[in-house]
This record gives C-alpha cells, sequence and structure tokens, in this order.
C-alpha cells in the first residue's frame, strides 16, 4: 500500500531551509558512498538550492560523492535563463564549488530525442539497475504545478504514454517554453527515494486532487506508483502526517 509523509511547514523559507536541512542529512559525508540525485527546476527549488549551498557552507559538509541528474529539462541552452541547469550552477554548484564530472546535465540545446537517449546512457553509466530494467536514483527532488504536473509530466497524456518505460522521453509541455525532456513514471516510481515540494498560491486544489485515491492529476500517478514519497509543503489545509 502506497505511503505518503505530510510535512506541513509554515513558510515557503521555512520548508527550504527543512528540506534542505533532511537533504543534506540524507546525503551524508563522502565516506557514504556515492548518491545519485535528480533535480527539478521552479522557485521553491532555487530557494531550496539556496539554502542547501548556504548550510553546507555553514557545516562545511562536502558533496563531492553527490552526483547531479535532471528530473527535466526546458529544450534550451544551459546559459539560457529558462534553463533547470542555469538556476542549479548558479545557486548551488558554483558556491559549492562541485567538480563538473559530478554534473550531469541534459543537452536541452540537443535535438530532443538524440538528448533523451544520452540522458539515459549517462545515469545508466552510474545507477544499478531495478527489476524492471529501470535505473535506480537515490533521491528524485520534484515540484508540484498548479495542474499538479511533476517534472514535465503534464496532464492530458494517453495512458500509452504515460506507460511507457522511456527512462527519459521529449514532451510538448502546455506552458512554456513547450519542448522539453523529462523523466518518465517508470524512472521516478523506481528511485530510492522521491521528495516532493509543494509550494506557491494557487496549488491547494492540486494536491488535494493528488492525495485523493481516485485523484487524476500526475503527481497522484506517482503517489499511487511507489511504496513511499515525502511530501514538504506549506500550502494550508494540511498538517503533518503519514497517509496510507
Amino acid at each position: 500500500m502506497a505511503s505518503v509523509e505530510i510535512n506541513r511547514i509554515a513558510t515557503t523559507v521555512e520548508l527550504a531551509h527543512v528540506a534542505a536541512d533532511r537533504w543534506l542529512s540524507f546525503c551524508g559525508a563522502p565516506s557514504s558512498g556515492t548518491i545519485l540525485v535528480a533535480l527539478s527546476g521552479g522557485r521553491i527549488a532555487q530557494d531550496f538550492f539556496r539554502a542547501v549551498a548556504r548550510l553546507a557552507q555553514e557545516r562545511g559538509q562536502s558533496l563531492a560523492h553527490v552526483h547531479f541528474f535532471w528530473a527535466d529539462e526546458r529544450c534550451v541552452p544551459p546559459e539560457h535563463a529558462e534553463s533547470n541547469y542555469r538556476s542549479a550552477a548558479e545557486l548551488l554548484f558554483a558556491p559549492l564549488q562541485l567538480p563538473p564530472e559530478n554534473l550531469h546535465r541534459i543537452r536541452g540545446e540537443a535535438e530532443t530525442e538524440c538528448a533523451a537517449r544520452e540522458a539515459e546512457t549517462e545515469l545508466r553509466r552510474f545507477a544499478t539497475t531495478s527489476a524492471a530494467d529501470q535505473p535506480v536514483l537515490d533521491l528524485v527532488l520534484l515540484g508540484m504545478g498548479e495542474d499538479g504536473h511533476i517534472a514535465s509530466l503534464f496532464p492530458g497524456e494517453s495512458e500509452d504514454v504515460m506507460s511507457s518505460q522511456a527512462v527519459y522521453r521529449s514532451v510538448t509541455a502546455s506552458k512554456p517554453p513547450p519542448r522539453r525532456i523529462t523523466l518518465g513514471y517508470a524512472a521516478i516510481a523506481a528511485a530510492r527515494e522521491v521528495w516532493v515540494l509543494a509550494s506557491g498560491a494557487g496549488k491547494e486544489e492540486a494536491l488535494r486532487e493528488s492525495l485523493s485515491p481516485d485523484g487524476t492529476t500526475p503527481l497522484a500517478r506517482v503517489l499511487r506508483g511507489r511504496e513511499r514519497t515525502c511530501i514538504f509543503t506549506d500550502l494550508s489545509g494540511y498538517g503533518s502526517s503519514t497517509m496510507r
């Protein structure tokens, strides 16, 4: 039975701090071995990156054993304002002087199908493989949109498309920029940990729908497809709890 841990936090600033503190504890020290993490973009992700950088610097904690991949990327060059890689590079990687060989960006400037194949190949170089032949990330960090989308998995896809076993696939998003590359549902389901940062005005209904047993949002599908998912939220109407 799926389990959802809900962490209700009063403000966006505090949410970013709490999630960053827990994430740094999850990553541990270099002696704990290589950690594979997939990042997302968005406003709350940027707050999270800033909080991680600040806390890691204060503690003198090394992240040299962490390898960074992406849950999704916009099809733009890495220096573009819409690039998910760019925000992480500026707010997290540069302040902590992380080694370039640990940063496995999706080549958003390349032809989409080629970039998706390259991203899968790169992830498989480091990840173990699940029984369903999916690469296993240690943690996937996701945001949530007003329509309940996560990564670049949006409502309205057919069941055949949503059931695809592709690790990364190209999508046409319902918001700009439209051309994107995203992890698929199967790859997210295979991750050891999935954390969702659900923050921002106008998202209360999407989270409520996602937590419903018969919810139809992309996040609802993710929650049903995993044994356990962790949600950090500053949205009203929730207390910290574990749902089954």
